[in-house]
């Protein structure tokens, strides 16, 4: 069964161009991955809209693979001293959803 991750992201102001570049490369790396089968970055309508991460997994381990990525774990450790606030996460399984 496929897992689906939302995950919200907030940048300090002074940050925003750090923030974009780590981005960046997660996205390249991210959708390099064999169980990766959607990592999108949005950015929020509005002021504070933030950036938003849309990605689906094939499956748990294909979840945890990308999170046991070298990677991964640099922009983990990176990512809170660009952010306003912790990263918000959700991991979800599907109930009705378009494939």
């Amino acid at each position: 069964m496929t897992v689906s991750v939302f995950a919200s992201f907030y940048p300090k102001p002074e940050s925003q161009d750090a923030f974009l570049a780590l981005m960046a490369g997660m996205v390249r790396d991210t959708r390099d991955e064999p169980g990766c089968l959607r990592y999108d970055l949005f950015s929020g309508v509005g002021e504070d809209g933030g950036y938003h991460l849309f990605e689906i997994y094939a499956d748990a381990e294909a979840l945890d693979a990308h999170r046991a990525a070298a990677y991964f774990k640099a922009y983990r450790a990176a990512a809170p001293d660009l952010l306003a606030e912790p990263i918000g996460v959700l991991v979800l399984e599907p109930v009705d959803a378009q494939s």
